[in-house]
């Protein structure tokens, strides 16, 4: 024998969740892969900071831009500091990825080791190589403000041309030793076109931008495998 209101109640409630479905983005259905076509984002204009002690910054950062470059929207990385170091190789995952993927790309504009540390390098370089990554970074965001960003972008074109995502690796922690001045990471931010949406990480001190930031992310330490005495490992680190 059927319970008819068991059925009735059981139908309903179908009804409910596929209309509750309906009204969302992915109507419910399973996430899957597609072709990467040119597309332009309809929400962006934010700016995210990451900065702390704990590892994640920069690895959060590239999944950020691994995502809108999946949606086919333009994203370039321009990394301050990072130049390499003896612990490290010369190739680094990261790099070998986004070339693979249509829509993102990156530039290097650190110097060999890393600021303050008797590792061989120059502080006068590091100091040299931040301003210069300062001015690429002020053309990028010029660029973009020349740039329709409601509208797709070529994905083989050069940051140069518009990106609709601008991730600034390690501003941030060039701006707390003064390798660049912290009020002209400010004006950067301010001078950022409504469309653009661009990310800024790196630094242990809260940095000066975070009041002017709409998502600031603080990545505490709780433990790091540098402090038990580990290198930098390859596919994690590097």
């Amino acid at each position: 024998m059927t319970d008819d209101t068991t059925n009735d109640s059981s139908d309903s409630s179908d009804a409910d969740r596929d209309a509750q479905h309906s009204r969302t983005p992915g109507e419910g259905k399973t996430p899957e892969s597609q072709p990467i076509e040119p597309s332009a984002p309809e929400e962006f204009g934010l700016v995210s900071a990451w900065w702390g002690d704990g590892k994640g910054k920069t690895t959060a950062a590239l999944g950020m831009g691994f995502r809108a470059a999946g949606h086919g929207y333009r994203v370039h990385l321009l990394q301050f500091m990072k130049g390499g170091a003896a612990s490290v190789e010369a190739t680094r995952g990261e790099y070998n990825a986004i070339d693979v993927v249509p829509g993102f790309t990156y530039e290097n504009s650190g110097h060999y080791g890393w600021h303050g540390l008797l590792d061989g390098s120059a502080d006068d370089e590091h100091a040299a190589r931040a301003q210069g990554a300062l001015e690429r970074a002020r053309e990028l965001v010029a660029a973009a403000g020349e740039t329709d960003l409601t509208a797709p972008l070529a994905l083989d074109g050069e940051p140069d041309a518009g990106v609709h995502l601008l991730i600034l690796d390690e501003i941030l922690y060039a701006a707390n030793r003064d390798l660049v001045d912290p009020d002209a990471v400010a004006d950067l931010v301010d001078d950022k076109p409504e469309n653009l949406e661009l990310v800024l990480t790196g630094g242990h001190e809260r940095p000066a931008i975070a009041d002017r930031a709409d998502l600031v992310t603080n990545v505490r330490k709780e433990a790091h495998p540098f402090d038990a005495g580990h290198r930098a490992r390859k596919g994690t680190e590097y």
